[in-house]
């Protein structure tokens, strides 16, 4: 995988299309945890929703750059 992107002239890291890609799939796991209720038994919903990002980003960046 190329370490720069080309959009329109612009160039910027690969991690930045990962960030994006990963965001809409977290967006994606966030509807469904909300949906099973699964946000009910965690402490702060906010922090295990920052965390789960956190999470999913570092292993598709992992997965890539290894």
């Amino acid at each position: 995988m190329p370490r720069e992107i080309e959009w329109h002239g612009l160039y910027m890291p690969s991690l930045t299309a990962l960030f994006l890609l990963v965001l809409v799939a977290g967006w994606g796991l966030d509807r469904l945890l909300a949906q099973i209720g699964f946000y009910r038994h965690a402490w702060h919903p906010v922090l295990l929703r920052v965390s789960l990002f956190t999470c999913l980003y570092s292993a598709v960046a992992l997965l890539i750059y290894r």
